[in-house]
């Protein structure tokens, strides 16, 4: 179908696209770019097939925004999802899992050679998709285009991060999620999903690290927070508390918004939202962000005249989580039209 004839209030297309959308890779100012992979997940796994639950549940959407008018027709492509990642990570997969139960069994990996030439195996293999999805979005951003990763687990972003900062001197990363992911390497894994923030903040060019909604953590992450010059937490807890005592929540947002800089990473943790949004993640945390909540913090992070450079979605369940999906889908949505309204592309 051609864009011409694509009518965005008729029947929701199932034709492989993102909520049935005309475009191409070629003709598209957005790609989605998927990553199935969740090897280091410590918690319920599955999210690697969420890129495909989410392409899948998003006939469901309409396109219609109040905000964004003919928000369409900024030309929303998702990108084919890599096989080869997809079967590594559920080759991977049982292999993690029971390198964890062996460390959760209190066992020392010093007595297990074994089981160390397993975890360096999977470090390479980790180390080898970070370089890939460094090398697929560099070749994007060098189209002009605008990406959105869909993870996957939150391992996933950091080669985008690298290939940002080939380009930008120094940006902000906002990040929307129930966890610090502040582990040094959490449980031997180089590229723990729990280690994200930890490694992106070895990139130089990230001038602030900007968490929102954070409520499940550990001592020394919140120590190692709290020392960092470049990080800044909103924890939920706050958050909550200082509404209790009357303060908006449009007031919380603009706090958040003050400790960014004009160019802006956004790293969404569906985990982030409340767990009546995204009840089969695999780490799901009372508390949290309405999704409302989150679409009005994007709003305003736009409205501020700041930029969006880039963004992703991690943690969505995976296929035969229709519910799960189909918030991600809305939550990829949002994240895209208002990446698109803050470069002027509609």
């Amino acid at each position: 179908m051609s864009i011409e004839n694509f009518d965005p209030n008729g029947v929701g297309l199932k034709n492989g696209n993102f909520i049935g959308l005309p475009f191409t890779a070629a003709t598209a100012n957005l790609i989605l770019y998927p990553v199935p992979w969740d090897v280091t997940v410590s918690f319920a796994e599955g999210t690697s097939s969420g890129p495909e639950n989410i392409l899948s549940c998003s006939s469901q959407l309409d396109l219609y925004d109040p905000d964004i008018l003919d928000a369409w027709k900024l030309g929303v492509y998702f990108a084919p999802i890599p096989e080869k990642w997809k079967v590594a990570s559920r080759e991977l997969r049982p292999e993690a899992k029971q390198y964890i139960d062996f460390l959760e069994s209190g066992a020392v990996i010093a007595n297990r050679p074994d089981m160390q030439e397993r975890l360096d195996h999977i470090n390479r293999s980790c180390f080898q998709l970070k370089e890939e999805v460094k090398k697929e979005i560099r070749s994007y951003l060098d189209q002009g285009k605008i990406v959105g990763l869909v993870g996957g687990d939150h391992s996933t972003p950091l080669g985008y991060l690298e290939a940002l900062a080939e380009r930008y001197p120094e940006f902000s990363v906002l990040q929307i999620d129930a966890h610090h992911d502040l582990r040094e390497a959490y449980e031997g894994f180089t590229y723990s999903h729990a280690s994200i923030s930890w490694n992106a903040l070895k990139i130089p060019n990230i001038g602030q690290l900007v968490q929102a909604g954070i409520r499940d953590y550990c001592e020394s992450e919140a120590k190692y927070a709290q020392e960092h010059p470049r990080v800044k937490v909103f924890y939920d807890r706050d958050i909550k508390e200082q509404q209790f005592r009357g303060q908006t929540f449009h007031q919380t947002c603009l706090n958040i918004i003050a400790s960014l800089g004009k160019e802006v990473y956004i790293s969404f943790d569906i985990d982030g939202l409340q767990p009546a949004y995204c009840p089969n993640t695999g780490t799901p945390v009372p508390g949290g962000f309405q999704y409302e909540e989150a679409i009005y913090l994007l709003k305003l992070l736009v409205e501020s005249g700041r930029k969006i450079i880039g963004f992703d979605l991690n943690e969505v369940a995976g296929t035969g989580n229709d519910w799960d999906g189909n918030v991600g889908a809305r939550v990829l949505w949002q994240l895209s039209i208002w990446a698109g309204r803050s470069q002027g592309l509609i």
